[in-house]
């Protein structure tokens, strides 16, 4: 009772609203065909504006000197009645033979502003949550199988699909768009509308960047800052050292990564000169920038860029290879490269004595990373060009095309998950080449999966340091915490168990299926690469069940899991006597 006298009565009636608006969205989008429905909506969708008007403008006057309420409410009513006046703006310019009939052809105008109207309002109450409940890990994970149980439900309205879908396979697309992987059990040109490919789309753009990025950003753009709660969850989950820029770092995360997917559409716009369409060119185009950006692997082309139409575009290739590695580096990466050369131009023009030193500008994470990255990227496009010689390259008569499908190749396999070639033609070494790279997959804090760059190369210099007998990594200048190193243990010791697990199950469950053919499957999904030998459609129900867990656990991360649900659990100051194990 004292919970409800709390609870301002204004509020109750502004979330009873929010999911009246929510319950209509959902049936004008996905039940849009049933045309019976028309007179109800004309109705429904004016009286639901204007009560939404109406009880944000008491909640404004009302609660004029909290600063909070007050912003978040004139906000609410600013973008209300933007809406409106582009509706009457779009009757008035495209006016039929009623004033009805127009409205109804019209208001796509006004729902799709509502629809970024009740995704401000989410903001609000995910804001509230992280006041509640403070466990960034777990809040994390919650917030990604929220985003994978609520694309579901709506890939599944019956607008999203030419022909339906059953639960287990729209689960299975929604968690692999949100995971960001790119397996897919239907296909994506074929069996979903416009509607249902911009669902997918969504998905792997708030599943690429995190729920948590994204409602931070809108929380802090629309509300009066960030709390420290807020600001000390996004600095666990980005790895950010300072708490007092954490916020301003999501900010430039966000507003970072939507450039670079403008850029990227744009340029693969202009490199579509077969398509005649300019809606579904700029469609097909924005799609593939942030199925690219967030290395999700999604295509609007049944083949992948393996079709006809796209295989020899080298141009696209390109554009789309650059857009996964920007993906696949993250934005703290790019960040520091960015200072530095900011330093490095700023001191050729400054007088000697006005120079900045610079040395220690590019940190040690990116210097692993930047390695890392250009040495398997690189080892890859040689094995490639060597071993898929008289394979996957044979079509390409030219040199450039053959490096650039040889590049493409080593690029995609670490986690973006886009194909130019037919998976089938590899050759066994090239086929265990890419298992390889997939296992290894990204770099940490950005859109792709894997182990990470990091994790491996710190394996690959701890043997090298127990070799020597040396007790910590030592890089140039630097240590390497002992922590960091535990961590990459441990993430190998979990990804090897995940993935034998999955693959035993899947033997089990799909026996018809060649080991390589398995494995092959297991180490995409875990890693969310999103590559097949193309046996993905054909897996049973409880193989795609296991999948679906792959997916989901290897987007997260199961050791972050661990963390959120152990690391209160018997905490103690004390250390019991050490002793030695034998390990030969």
């Amino acid at each position: 009772m004292s919970l409800w006298k709390k609870t301002d009565p204004t509020a109750i009636v502004v979330w009873f609203l929010d999911l009246g608006l929510l319950a209509f969205l959902i049936f004008d989008f996905g039940f849009e065909n049933f045309s019976d429905f028309k007179q109800y909506k004309l109705i429904v969708l004016p009286t639901l504006l204007f009560a939404l008007i109406a009880f944000n403008s008491y909640k404004y006057y009302r609660f004029k000197r909290e600063a909070e309420v007050a912003k978040s409410s004139r906000i609410n009513l600013l973008i209300l009645m933007l809406l409106i006046v582009l509706e009457v703006i779009m009757i008035l310019a495209n006016y039929e033979t009623s004033f009805i009939e127009t409205f109804f052809n019209a208001r796509y105008v006004i729902e799709y502003g509502l629809i970024f109207y009740f995704f401000i309002r989410l903001t609000f109450l995910l804001r509230k949550v992280y006041s509640i409940y403070f466990n960034p890990a777990i809040l994390f994970v919650g917030s990604f199988a929220i985003i994978a149980l609520a694309g579901t439900f709506l890939l599944m309205l019956p607008s999203a699909t030419t022909n339906g879908i059953t639960f287990t396979d729209a689960l299975f697309t929604a968690t692999s768009a949100t995971a960001v992987t790119g397996l897919i059990v239907v296909d994506t040109a074929k069996d979903f509308t416009p509607f249902g490919q911009t669902i997918i789309l969504l998905l792997f753009q708030i599943g690429g960047l995190g729920m948590l990025t994204f409602t931070s950003f809108f929380a802090y753009f629309f509300k009066s800052g960030a709390s420290f709660k807020e600001s000390l969850y996004m600095k666990d989950i980005l790895g950010h050292e300072k708490l007092n820029s954490v916020m301003r770092t999501v900010m430039q995360i966000v507003v970072f990564s939507l450039i670079l997917e403008g850029i990227g559409a744009f340029l693969i716009y202009h490199s579509l000169t077969h398509m005649d369409s300019v809606g579904g060119r700029g469609f097909f185009a924005v799609f593939h920038a942030v199925s690219a950006y967030c290395n999700a692997g999604f295509s609007l082309a049944s083949d992948g860029l393996y079709d006809t139409g796209l295989r020899f575009n080298y141009y696209m290739q390109w554009v789309v290879m650059g857009l996964i590695v920007f993906g696949g580096l993250g934005y703290h990466i790019a960040y520091n490269i960015i200072q530095y050369f900011k330093k490095l131009v700023t001191n050729l023009f400054s007088k000697r004595s006005d120079r900045m030193f610079i040395s220690r500008v590019i940190n040690l994470n990116t210097k692993i990373v930047l390695y890392t990255t250009t040495i398997l990227i690189a080892a890859g496009a040689i094995f490639f060009l060597f071993s898929e010689q008289q394979t996957n390259l044979l079509p390409h008569t030219t040199a450039f095309g053959k490096f650039t499908t040889a590049m493409f190749s080593s690029i995609t396999t670490r986690t973006a998950g886009f194909n130019t070639v037919d998976m089938t033609n590899f050759t066994i070494p090239g086929i265990l080449f890419m298992i390889f790279l997939m296992w290894i997959g990204a770099s940490p804090a950005s859109t792709g999966g894997g182990i990470k760059t990091t994790t491996f190369a710190l394996a690959t210099l701890n043997i090298f340091a127990i070799s020597r007998d040396k007790k910590y990594i030592e890089i140039g200048t630097r240590r390497v915490a002992t922590e960091a190193v535990q961590r990459a243990f441990a993430i190998i010791s979990i990804s090897l168990a995940s993935i034998g697990m999955g693959i035993l199950l899947l033997l089990i469950f799909n026996p018809e299926f060649s080991l390589i053919q398995i494995a092959f499957e297991v180490f995409s999904a875990f890693s969310t690469v999103g590559l097949s030998l193309g046996i993905t459609s054909q897996l049973s129900e409880p193989s795609k069940y296991v999948v679906i867990l792959l997916m989901f656990f290897g987007r997260i991360g199961l050791l972050n899991l661990m963390i959120g649900l152990l690391k209160s659990i018997g905490k103690v100051e004390y250390t019991y006597p050490e002793e030695n194990i034998l390990i030969n």
